[in-house]
């Protein structure tokens, strides 16, 4: 579809015409880090609104207030409750305590497993701790009412001492080693010898609980990928859908702090009758094209980009604005693309434009325009 194009039509590829679009718009978002309440934020957050008042949408502030307490130290508290709770076990199970060492495992692997849960969905918005305001900026077309599709992405960004890829690693190593060391210590209470097993699961699981320990917020990453990428693609894909489709655009802040402005947003925002979210959040140039989500496959949103894009669930240890909306019952798919190159520049001060040459944008704007163009066309 060209722009102004009927809105029953597909959407037409994005060409290799709109890559300088897509470069200047990468360049003016991730000149500088944009950590979340921050003015490169603020700025960003002004540029993109008058790029889509420019292109006819209604644009609104909507602020919120949260807890940045979550966001900043859930992940780092995980890390040291098990780096405590496995040196803790192994001691009791190398000396001949595997009961204590059991029941040690589980209750903290209940306690933890609920604190995470209720910090992460309900603590965000309630903790009454290190209380912060964000504002999230929403772009509709005035005429159609509620939009029936969504395009979001967040504008803040962070570093972390460990890339991503590193913290997911370490991560997915604790959750195995959790469970490696309740079966070692129930196996010793029936009586086998589990010999230089307990040494060995808890040096590893005291490695692979450093890099999450270490997972503290700070302030040096641009985000080119992560997710000046993101927001990028949504507006191209904005930019080129027709007026008549009920399409809204949504880039929230704080995502980077426990999901707090999408959580923020939906908690105001019931889901409308059938309403989609379009998430994107990590374009490289390198990869293909992915929808990942959570929960339940959301089979309507996934078939919608129609071959472009292969669907798999959210990776371990990644979390997305997409969470949040299918938390609350939204039908929610996070676009992205990248490699495990990509996980390793990725809240690093390395995720920076001279590693992003704007291709994989253009991609996802593409997919982006077209599935929210059948989307909306279905519910019109």
């Amino acid at each position: 579809m060209r722009d102004g194009a009927p809105g029953g039509e597909p959407a037409a590829p994005v060409g290799p015409g709109r890559l300088d679009e897509a470069r200047q718009l990468l360049a003016r978002l991730a000149g500088s880090p944009r950590p979340a309440g921050g003015e490169s934020e603020a700025a960003a957050r002004r540029h993109c609104a008058a790029w889509l008042a420019e292109r006819g949408f209604a644009v609104r502030a909507a602020p919120f207030s949260y807890s940045a307490l979550p966001g900043r130290y859930a992940t780092p508290l995980v890390g040291v409750a098990w780096i405590a709770t496995i040196a803790a076990a192994g001691h009791l199970g190398a000396h001949g305590r595997p009961r204590a060492a059991l029941a040690l495992l589980v209750v903290a692997a209940l306690l933890v497993g609920a604190s995470a849960r209720w910090m992460m969905r309900r603590g965000v918005l309630r903790a009454p701790l290190a209380r912060r305001d964000g504002v999230n900026l929403v772009a509709v077309r005035a005429a159609l009412g509620a939009p029936a599709v969504w395009l979001v992405a967040h504008l803040d960004s962070k570093s972390q001492p460990v890339p991503m890829l590193v913290r997911i690693l370490g991560l997915v190593t604790v959750a195995i080693g959790w469970v490696a060391a309740i079966g070692i210590a129930a196996a010793q209470t029936g009586g086998w010898r589990p010999g230089a097993w307990w040494p060995a699961v808890t040096a590893l699981g005291v490695l692979a609980g450093l890099p999450v320990a270490a997972s503290v917020v700070g302030a040096r990453s641009p985000g080119a990928v992560d997710d000046a990428s993101g927001v990028a693609a949504v507006l191209l894909a904005a930019a080129r859908l027709a007026p008549a489709l009920s399409v809204g655009v949504l880039l929230t802040s704080a995502e980077e702090l426990g999901l707090a402005g999408a959580r923020a947003w939906v908690a105001a925002t019931p889901p409308a009758r059938d309403a989609v979210m379009l998430n994107c959040d990590g374009v490289d140039d390198r990869g293909y094209l992915s929808v990942m989500y959570s929960h339940r496959r959301p089979t309507r949103a996934i078939d919608a980009f129609a071959g472009a894009a292969r669907a798999r669930r959210v990776l371990p240890g990644i979390l997305v604005d997409a969470v949040a909306f299918a938390d609350a019952g939204w039908d929610a798919v996070t676009v992205c693309r990248g490699t495990l190159g990509t996980l390793a520049r990725i809240h690093s001060s390395r995720d920076t434009v001279a590693h992003l040459q704007g291709a994989g944008i253009v991609d996802a704007a593409a997919a982006l325009a077209g599935a929210a163009e059948r989307l909306a066309a279905r519910q019109s």
